[in-house]
């Protein structure tokens, strides 16, 4: 396998996305293409002991910072690492690309510019996947459309299922439409028509779902508008700071608080595992031409691996493939 990493990705580049690729190189044994500016990576690939390992190097002068205006940048800088990424995918020459770069300016020139959509893709959504308990759970579409129509909802269902099976390894996913009450009926207008389309999609479509159902283990792929999505995303993510912000101050407050503290430590140490995002390492892309693995802009070392790691599972569950055959039995115009 050969996988190409965005070596101007995280915030911190090329630091923790060179020491990622390094570290799933020795790991996976796959060859891994470090794309950015050659000096900046060579410089940083020899802080690190490559010996026997498949490391690429392949140079783009331009690279996308978080501040690029999606819709400009995929014109503007036609030679970024996100560019020359993605373009030796969409030929062929790799079977993956992993960014830890602004996502917008992914999904715009992943759609736009190089790998295009797959025939009969209406809109790609952004994923994300957490872990809690052991299960992996997939959400979907979390910012690239927020104004949504039912039948991209529907297809969001159908890829984020075929992603969970051939991907995530999870038997007969159950695909659920995010919505205010689990009755059917309950929701939006976008809601209750995505949901008649659902059912008959071929998948294993179990209704609608409450956030607590998504966090509890109920779903294993939570279908949602990109606005939605993005508002329950970060939700998640603030929720979780504060808690274990508020655990931590009240955890030292004291002589009592602190000795607690100690014997809850390694408890408290695997529960934020559950839920530390650089443990997943990245998210799929969906409905594009090709495997795009997209990490958080904060990635560190262990995150980028991670993200590689999903890359490797995209490929090796050939979800491209997937995607293709379970829509393109219906011809659609993609417009």
């Amino acid at each position: 396998m050969r996988i190409v990493v965005d070596a101007m990705g995280s915030d911190n580049h090329p630091a923790p996305d060179v020491a990622g690729a390094v570290e799933a190189a020795r790991e996976f044994g796959d060859a891994i293409v470090l794309v950015g500016d050659r000096e900046r990576v060579l410089a940083e690939l020899a802080r690190h002991n490559t010996t026997g390992l498949a490391l690429e190097v392949v140079h783009a002068p331009q690279s996308v910072t978080m501040d690029d205006k999606p819709g400009v940048v995929g014109r503007a800088k036609p030679e970024s690492s996100m560019h020359v990424g993605m373009r030796l995918v969409a030929s062929g020459e790799a079977d993956a690309f992993v960014t830890a770069g602004n996502t917008g300016a992914a999904l715009a020139i992943a759609t736009l510019h190089t790998l295009k959509r797959i025939r009969g893709v209406y809109r790609p959504a952004l994923s994300t996947i957490i872990a809690l308990g052991g299960q992996s759970i997939i959400l979907l579409d979390i910012g690239a459309n927020t104004d949504t129509r039912p039948e991209w909802l529907a297809q969001y269902g159908v890829m984020g299922g075929l992603y969970a099976e051939r991907a995530l390894e999870t038997r007969h996913p159950r695909v659920a439409l995010v919505s205010n009450g689990e009755e059917a009926g309950k929701g939006t207008e976008l809601v209750r028509e995505a949901a008649e389309l659902l059912r008959g999609a071929g998948v294993n479509f179990i209704g609608n779902a409450e956030p607590k159902e998504v966090l509890g283990g109920a779903v294993d792929v939570a279908v949602m508008d990109g606005f939605t999505g993005n508002v329950m995303i970060k939700t998640m993510e603030a929720v979780g700071q504060t808690i274990f912000g508020l655990l931590r101050r009240e955890l030292t407050a004291d002589t009592r608080a602190k000795i607690g503290g100690l014997l809850v430590k390694p408890a408290l140490r695997r529960a934020y595992r559950q839920l530390d995002p650089f443990e997943i390492g990245g998210a799929p892309l969906l409905g594009v031409n090709g495997v795009v693995i997209i990490a958080h802009g904060r990635s560190n070392t262990l995150a980028i691996k991670n993200a590689i790691r999903q890359a490797r599972a995209a490929v090796n569950g050939g979800i491209v493939e997937a995607i293709r055959d379970g829509l393109g039995r219906a011809p659609v115009e993609n417009d």
